[in-house]
């Protein structure tokens, strides 16, 4: 595939996994105002119905929406990124495989196998984490920064290993080099079976979760490799989890910004 063909087919990938390419097609999912509440819940919601709002396309490239059809929140300038550091670590020669941990329908991890395939990679693995079963209720008692997150009650986190498979299956990437490990990330990272890895994207919000993937995956990243953490400048708690980790392994390479939350290092040559 020539350079063109490669710019066409990704760019088109992009679109179609954040419902960009047909204009007004995935709205965000609409809140109502509570005096409206309880007439839709008797009204409307027990015929299957569902309300959204026309997509605001500035949201959406930055990622800032909940749509209701696309495969990613993650926005257009965060999967820019992400293309960017894998067509990097493949230019630069950085072995390793590709991981994601806190996937929701698969986005970010669908685009990771789509950039492999369009450069003819057949030596990596992507591997796609997730409980997919939402978000565990928050241990404050050891994670006092996740004190308080109400995200495990949201049930549109949930999102179950059979749709996530079937939605690297729309795209043709559902094949021998996309991995899945189930589980909270605690039980699972620790002994997954992954040896070297040369970009880890991290969202899965907490502290703990965003702890435990650096504790258990940042280990095994190899020099030249990138760290992305999604939730970077949304979520406190995930923030002093980087912070946190940074400083006990004194890591000092410098942390960018990529949009209003995205951030990444690259971990020194």
């Amino acid at each position: 595939m020539n350079s063109n063909n490669h710019t066409l087919y990704l760019d088109l990938v992009k679109k179609s996994l954040t419902c960009t390419q047909y204009e007004g097609l995935d709205g965000a999912s609409w809140k109502p105002a509570k005096r409206l509440h309880q007439w839709i819940l008797k009204r409307i919601v027990p015929k299957n119905i569902r309300l959204s709002q026309p997509t605001n396309l500035e949201n959406r490239v930055e990622g800032k929406d909940w749509p209701l059809l696309a495969q990613t929140m993650t926005g257009m300038k965060r999967l820019d990124q992400l293309q960017t550091c894998i067509e990097a670590i493949l230019t630069e020669g950085v072995t390793g495989d590709l991981i994601e941990i806190g996937v929701w329908r698969g986005g970010s991890t669908i685009l990771m196998r789509a950039v492999l395939k369009s450069y003819d990679v057949k030596n990596r693995i992507v591997w796609v984490a997730d409980s997919f079963e939402g978000l565990p209720r928050p241990d404050a008692e050891t994670y006092r920064a996740d004190e308080g997150d109400a995200h495990y009650l949201e049930s549109r986190l949930a999102v179950s290993l059979e749709t996530v498979k079937s939605n690297f299956d729309r795209y043709g990437l559902l094949d021998e080099q996309v991995k899945f490990l189930k589980g909270w990330f605690k039980d699972t990272l620790p002994s997954a079976p992954i040896d070297k890895l040369a970009l880890i994207r991290l969202d899965g919000d907490l502290y703990e979760s965003t702890r435990d993937g650096l504790s258990n995956l940042y280990p095994r990243l190899q020099r030249g490799g990138f760290v992305i953490i999604d939730d970077y400048g949304y979520l406190n708690s995930c923030k002093q989890a980087v912070h946190d980790y940074r400083d006990k392994h004194n890591i000092k390479e410098p942390i960018m910004q990529i949009d209003w939350t995205g951030a990444y290092w690259k971990k020194a040559i």
